[in-house]
């Protein structure tokens, strides 16, 4: 078996996260399992946690509003707010925190999201750069364990797409 591409590129000068992911699936397939809540909630959250979709516009100026519950059924709510979608290619987004009702939460680190998907042969690449106001905010994203809870997210979308 062929490994697939995991590239985590974390530049403290510029205070980004460059993730590069290939999947073994076309791109329209990969670009709806990271567009529709529906396939979102199959595979988004680290294990053991699971996700769920409170409400999701996936438009220019929507938001996806959603929660990681872990097995004791504690919710971590997220939000990502969509700045600009270029259907199939690429969509740039603002990802948070945020409590039960939404609001963001202002203490923990903010990213912008610039995400694109390539064809890689029969499968696809996603590259996504992540941008951070500050070093410590990138510094403290990497310390939660973004690139190991990121990891086991992507691996069960491997999963999730042997299903499809």
């Amino acid at each position: 078996m062929i490994n697939l591409q995991f590239d985590f590129l974390v530049d403290k000068e510029m205070n980004t996260i460059t993730v590069r992911r290939e999947f073994r699936a076309n791109r329209q397939l990969i670009w709806d399992c990271h567009t529709k809540s529906e396939l979102l909630d199959q595979w988004w959250a680290p294990k053991p946690f699971t996700n769920t979709t409170a409400s999701m516009d996936f438009s220019a100026g929507g938001r996806w509003f959603y929660f990681m519950a872990d097995p004791n059924g504690a919710r971590h709510y997220c939000c990502m707010d969509y700045l600009k979608i270029d259907a199939i290619e690429s969509y740039n987004a603002l990802d948070g925190f945020c409590d039960e009702n939404g609001v963001l939460n202002e203490a923990m680190p903010r990213s912008t999201w610039n995400a694109s998907f390539h064809d890689n042969g029969e499968n696809t690449l996603v590259e996504t750069v992540l941008e951070y106001n500050s070093l410590a905010d990138l510094e403290a994203v990497v310390q939660m364990g973004f690139k190991e809870g990121l990891s086991m997210g992507f691996d069960q979308l491997d999963d999730f797409l042997l299903t499809l």
